[in-house]
């Protein structure tokens, strides 16, 4: 079983990221990854991606039938 070195990770939350003790304990684990940098995200959304979502979903100047909300 991999142990979790909770002194290193206090002190990058507590003196890295400037965290009081109770808002480091208050982080989920996703939560203290994302102050950490460690989360991997989802690459950011390329031209030819953002051409292909254009075609699929086109701007309408047409009004809704059901009144729009």
């Amino acid at each position: 079983m991999t142990q979790f070195n909770w002194s290193a990770l206090m002190k990058a939350g507590m003196r890295g990221a400037g965290l009081k003790p109770d808002e480091f304990w208050q982080l989920t684990p996703a939560e203290l990854m994302i102050i950490l940098g460690q989360d991997k995200g989802s690459a950011p959304l390329s031209r030819a991606r953002l051409e292909e979502l254009a075609r699929a979903f086109p701007d309408s100047t047409e009004e809704p039938e059901h009144g729009g909300l």
